[in-house]
């Protein structure tokens, strides 16, 4: 199981920009990514570290329940874990 951490940022913007069903929405893929850090539905990144890799999940304002979301994660080999950089929501 790889473990999932939010950045100071992205958790800042999770508990204070984002509805609670937005805050679920972006929580349940946090979860996921526990399970599987780089699934089907991630798109890869530039990333200039090569012992990591970057992702982005886009979450559609379906599944949401309010605005678009773009979690935006760094994946680590070496420690087995994922750092979610940045939440980026829509208008």
């Amino acid at each position: 199981m790889t473990h999932a951490f939010y950045s100071d940022a992205a958790e800042k913007i999770l508990w204070s920009d984002l509805s609670v069903s937005e805050r679920t929405a972006v929580m349940s893929v946090r979860a996921a990514l526990e399970e599987d850090p780089t699934p089907d539905h991630s798109r890869g990144l530039p990333d200039a570290d090569p012992r990591s890799e970057s992702y982005a999940i886009d979450l559609l304002p379906e599944q949401t329940g309010g605005r678009g979301i773009t979690v935006v994660y760094r994946h680590s080999h070496d420690l087995d874990a994922v750092l979610i950089l940045w939440l980026i929501a829509g208008p």
